[in-house]
């Protein structure tokens, strides 16, 4: 069972997912004791295929208190940890459609070991973001209505 430490849900709001994976992050030991004390930010955070490498960008890992001089910049850029045939179906996918690589939440799983769940996603406009908050809107009356009728 994995612990999720952060969610990115402006992401979810912003984006049409279209697809998911599991990745590591390679973390500073006090980054890591960070995360585990939750001070995490996903807020405006995305990822770029550099050769061949997918790097994290604007990720904000507050600084460990008791780390002193060990502790690394917070919104360093921050390397993730993907199989080479990922990282080259993402660079293809990215470059040729235009489609942004986010990352949804960070959690530790079952080994201990913090993953990022990224995705591929494709800007909303401002019409769909209407389309969902319409739909929200119209499932939660229905929601009331039945809760209603049931304690007639």
């Amino acid at each position: 069972m994995s612990r999720d430490i952060a969610t990115n849900k402006q992401a979810f709001r912003d984006y049409i997912i279209l697809e998911t994976v599991e990745s590591g992050i390679e973390l500073k030991g006090s980054e890591v004791k960070s995360l585990r004390e939750g001070k995490i930010s996903l807020r405006d955070s995305f990822a770029r295929v550099e050769g061949s490498e997918v790097i994290l960008y604007n990720t904000h890992i507050s600084p460990y208190e008791q780390a002193s001089y060990l502790n690394v910049e917070p919104t360093r850029p921050r390397r993730l940890l993907l199989h080479r045939s990922q990282i080259k179906k993402f660079y293809s996918e990215v470059s040729q459609k235009g489609l942004t690589l986010v990352p949804l939440r960070v959690y530790f799983n079952t080994g201990g070991f913090a993953k990022v769940e990224l995705a591929l996603c494709k800007g909303k406009n401002l019409y769909d973001k209407r389309r969902d908050i319409k739909r929200r809107e119209i499932d939660m009356k229905i929601r009331r209505t039945l809760r209603s009728r049931g304690k007639g």
